[in-house]
């Protein structure tokens, strides 16, 4: 793949291998997410029906008892961003 000017940004044109494997079509929105130094990995990023069927699987999952404690987790946020 080659990196061309686009407007201010640059922009990669996918080849058809990897527009057939991720069965993208024009107007689908995608991400481009770092794997290791140099390499980039590219996902179709899931669409509405396939987030909802994730959040319906992870549905009850939780332990009865589970509390979410928001300063707890805040706390732990902070403690990684460090």
């Amino acid at each position: 793949m080659q990196v061309s000017k686009w407007g201010n940004s640059l922009a990669i044109r996918l080849p058809a291998s990897v527009v057939e494997a991720l069965a993208l079509k024009e107007g689908d929105d995608i991400e481009v997410v770092i794997a290791e130094e140099r390499v980039f990995e590219v996902r179709r990023k899931p669409d509405r029906e396939e987030l909802l069927a994730r959040m319906r699987k992870f549905r009850g999952t939780l332990p009865e008892d589970f509390k979410f404690n928001r300063d707890e987790a805040n706390e732990r946020h902070q403690d990684i961003s460090r």
